[in-house]
């Protein structure tokens, strides 16, 4: 049985990927600065590692298959956190996710990375760490995707889904944090052939439909 470090495991969308994958009866290693914020979790095929993601955090690849990277900084930390945590942390995580010869990497990055200077004056700084952490694992050789979820709610899972800016007038750009815990499970147990860059939305496919 394969096993997925998720870095940013007691996070909003981590701790329910978190619990998704073990009740898919899979092997986790869940990286958290507090174990305490797992606590409500008790499974055998959890691992719990503690490190803080501004030091050396490269002792929880050990035994690992696959990385998600879905830690952040959090909306109501300054610009030092996001180059800290959005930018400097997920590089690092792909540098040590390469030394460890990890099978696939999934980044959780944002909507409007892609081009940041398009986005709101405020979430600049965000969008350009998201950017300059997305471009790193790019070039890192390893095999990746990223997923880039539209605006976040805390909305019950819909189940549906869709990659389609198009499909979309733009104040539906939005995602269940929900629904993006179970878009990432997807994309472990069905990684794309090729290294991907994927917007997702709530929308009116299946995720199998939406990425497939």
């Amino acid at each position: 049985m394969k096993n997925t470090l998720i870095i940013g495991a007691s996070g909003q969308i981590g701790k329910q990927l978190t619990q998704l994958m073990l009740d898919d009866k899979q092997h986790v290693t869940a990286l958290v600065r507090d174990k305490d914020k797992l606590s409500d979790i008790n499974n055998k095929n959890l691992t719990i590692v503690e490190a803080d993601l501004t030091d050396n955090f490269e002792k929880a690849f050990k035994h690992c298959d696959n990385v998600v990277f879905v830690a952040g900084s959090g909306g109501n930390t300054g610009a030092d956190k996001t180059l800290l945590i959005d930018l400097w942390a997920a590089c690092r995580a792909a540098d040590y996710a390469k030394a460890k010869n990890i099978e696939h990497f999934v980044m959780v990055s944002s909507i409007g990375a892609g081009d940041p200077s398009e986005g709101p004056e405020d979430m600049q700084p965000y969008l350009v760490a998201k950017h300059m952490a997305d471009e790193h694992l790019k070039r890192s050789g390893l095999h990746y995707s990223i997923i880039r979820p539209g605006s976040l709610t805390n909305d019950e899972a819909t189940g549906k889904f869709t990659t389609e800016r198009e499909s979309l007038k733009s104040d539906q750009f939005t995602i269940t944090r929900a629904d993006v815990a179970h878009a990432l499970l997807f994309c472990i147990n069905n990684p794309p052939k090729v290294s991907a860059i994927t917007e997702i939305f709530n929308g009116s496919k299946s995720i199998g439909e939406a990425l497939k």
